[in-house]
């Protein structure tokens, strides 16, 4: 949790709204949004509606294990980013798409992240560790499994890496943080989380390889109504392991602190499950869990609604 004075409630993971500067916020809205714009127009043309219960399910878990916070060392912690796990499961596109509603559903229902800086987390989360990883992988589409789950590992770490110096870039044009200082020490923390990310995303990638023989070959093979269940199942389970997480500073968060700009972060403008937590129940480890449920069945069913649009918009574009 950032621990601000000025926030009415805390903020996890994700950069908060006075981290970056107006003008950078814009920038990466733009950004973010052009990229939005491809990844809508090339999963409509890839359309596969055999992938959209794995899209469920990817977003699902994805969101669950964000919630679980690892240590690192020094003091630190981290958690799964899941974009390079995403990208290479679904296609950098389809994958795009499902860190986006992860993203957005965060900072809209849980003020997990700023809504001005969305853009920047979108960019950070799910653009940058997204494609980094999935450039990586490809790398290695010719080679035997073995090979192609090493790249998956090597690929998720550069993601973390990636994601670290962008976000510090960001933070130094903003005016927040010396750039000499913040890119070391945001890169620095970063690689030790990225190896928590690439041992995460190569047994994800592992089972579900197990679980649809061919994935790594072709994307096109079927999914199964009992596999879609065990997924949901597998989410739902790391949720209940949340409350147990680390309470130690994630990487940013830890930067912040150590750099003097934590106190820069502003509380959302409205509260509706802040930090995770079901109003009545508390900072407690059952509202923990009851969020927790709450968000994974949201992501999943948003994520199958984005891709029946794409299947209805699909349609209409072969009609016509």
């Amino acid at each position: 949790m950032l621990a601000s004075s000025s926030l009415a409630a805390g903020i996890l993971l994700h950069i908060p709204d006075g981290f970056l500067s107006l003008i950078i916020s814009l920038l990466c809205w733009l950004a973010t949004v052009v990229m939005l714009a491809v990844a809508v127009r090339k999963a409509q043309a890839d359309y596969d509606e055999r992938l959209i219960p794995l899209a469920g399910v990817m977003a699902a878990f994805i969101f669950a294990a964000q919630m679980l916070n690892f240590p690192v060392a020094g003091g630190t912690s981290g958690h799964l980013i899941g974009a390079a796990l995403a990208f290479i499961a679904l296609g950098p596109w389809l994958g795009l798409l499902v860190m986006t509603a992860v993203i957005a559903l965060q900072a809209l229902l849980f003020q997990d992240g700023g809504l001005i800086v969305m853009g920047a987390n979108i960019l950070v989360m799910g653009v940058v560790p997204g494609f980094v990883g999935y450039g990586v992988y490809r790398l290695a589409a010719n080679r035997g499994k073995s090979i192609k789950l090493a790249m998956v590992g090597v690929g998720a770490w550069l993601s973390i890496v990636a994601a670290a110096l962008v976000t510090a870039l960001l933070l130094a044009f903003s005016g927040t943080a010396n750039l000499d200082i913040v890119v070391p020490v945001m890169v620095g923390v970063h690689m030790l989380i990225g190896i928590g990310e690439a041992l995460v995303t190569v047994a994800a990638l592992a089972f579900i390889v197990r679980s649809r023989p061919g994935l790594l070959d072709e994307r096109a093979a079927s999914t199964g109504g009992r596999w879609v269940l065990a997924g949901l199942g597998i989410a739902l389970l790391v949720v209940l392991l949340s409350p147990y997480a680390s309470p130690s500073p994630d990487g940013l968060e830890w930067v912040a602190g150590q750099q003097g700009f934590l106190e820069t972060a502003l509380a959302a403008p409205y509260n509706l499950l802040p930090d995770y937590t079901i109003p009545g129940l508390g900072e407690t480890g059952l509202s923990t869990i009851v969020a927790g449920i709450v968000g994974v069945l949201m992501v999943a069913a948003l994520v199958l609604l984005v891709g029946r649009l794409l299947n209805r918009s699909q349609r209409s574009q072969s009609s016509t």
